[in-house]
């Protein structure tokens, strides 16, 4: 019983160390300004296409990075993570859950919600 305490008390300890580094991890990403999608589907053709990497969208400002929920004017629900906007076709580029890449006009978007921001624990 003291053996399987001790061994359970290693593991939390393993386990706040593994967070705190991938805190700092993050936390240093951001201040060099790199947005980390870890998404085999995005290709760099899809990066290079996104104009901007910060915009608004009806008054919500929004990121690269952020994970939001879209209706669109179909009711279709969509979740995903931007990539960015494309400024000349007015849409936007996002990856869902299910590693599909979709360019969404924003003319089709009828609600918008944030479900995170990305790096929130240092904004």
């Amino acid at each position: 019983m003291k053996i399987l305490m001790q061994i359970l008390i290693m593991l939390f300890i393993i386990n706040v160390f593994g967070y705190i580094f991938v805190i700092l991890k993050e936390k240093h990403l951001l201040r060099n300004n790199i947005i980390l999608i870890d998404n085999k589907n995005v290709t760099q053709d899809d990066l290079d296409a996104t104009d901007l990497k910060e915009f608004s969208i009806d008054g919500t400002r929004l990121k690269s990075g952020d994970e939001i929920k879209v209706i669109t004017k179909n009711n279709n629900n969509i979740i995903g993570i931007i990539i960015g906007a494309i400024k000349k076709e007015n849409s936007i580029l996002l990856v869902t859950h299910s590693n599909k890449v979709l360019r969404l006009k924003v003319d089709s978007i009828l609600h918008l919600k944030i479900i995170s921001k990305y790096g929130r624990f240092f904004t």
